[in-house]
């Protein structure tokens, strides 16, 4: 059965979530970051995951806006010597991260072979259409999937359902890109063929599934739409 629809996660896969800590970073007068934004980026992306599973779990939802609020609270405590000024601004960044430098390419070529192409994300409706028009990728996407259709967060499978409601096709014509290892899993454990976009050569998940293959990032998406 071959790939008809190619979906991405949207934050860290196709775009670079360090992108605003860094940035503003960069800017004059900022140089309280100059040293703690690596650190401060990588706490506030954890803590933002870590609180969408404590949430699905609890089965407490909120949107991904205040869970991204709320992870970004935590790692300014944690790291320390930012202000309110420093919040505000990363979280204007937040709305328009810039995309890794091969997603259009990778976007272009799957929509020149004939292929659905769609995001599938935790972001609000809101965040998605702010990120893909920033990002300059809206016009190589078909379709923009929120959580906030089903009320929950990834990975539960009411997410993963949300592909074939929209696309009316069978998980098994899906393939699922992911740079999160847990995202590609959980979807591989649905039924969606998947692709790990493994950019930091991280062990793999410990996890009752695995992705169908792993690439270092996404140019490997086109060949591996027309050979899984």
């Amino acid at each position: 059965m071959p790939i008809t629809t190619c979906v991405f996660d949207a934050y860290g896969t196709l775009l670079d979530v360090s992108a605003a800590a860094r940035t503003l970073a960069q800017a004059p007068g900022n140089e309280a970051l100059a040293q703690s934004w690596p650190q401060l980026s990588a706490i506030w992306r954890t803590k933002q995951l870590e609180y969408t599973w404590l949430r699905a779990t609890a089965g407490v939802h909120t949107d991904f806006w205040q869970v991204t609020q709320d992870g970004l609270d935590y790692a300014m405590e944690a790291v320390g010597g930012l202000d309110l000024g420093h919040r505000a601004a990363l979280l204007d960044l937040y709305w328009t991260l810039a995309a890794y430098p091969e997603a259009a390419a990778t976007l272009a070529e799957l929509k020149s072979r004939g292929l659905n192409t769609a995001i599938l994300s935790n972001g609000t409706p809101a965040m998605l259409r702010a990120a893909a028009e920033a990002s300059s990728l809206s016009g190589w996407l078909d379709a923009l999937i929120s959580v906030e259709a089903c009320g929950v967060f990834k990975p539960s499978p009411r997410v993963y359902d949300l592909v074939g409601r929209q696309f009316g096709v069978p998980a098994r014509e899906v393939l699922f890109v992911s740079a999160n290892g847990w995202d590609a899993a959980a979807a591989a454990g649905y039924g969606f063929r998947t692709l790990w976009i493994n950019r930091m050569a991280a062990p793999a998940e410990r996890l009752p599934w695995a992705p169908d293959e792993v690439a270092a990032d996404l140019t490997a998406v086109p060949d591996a739409a027309g050979r899984l």
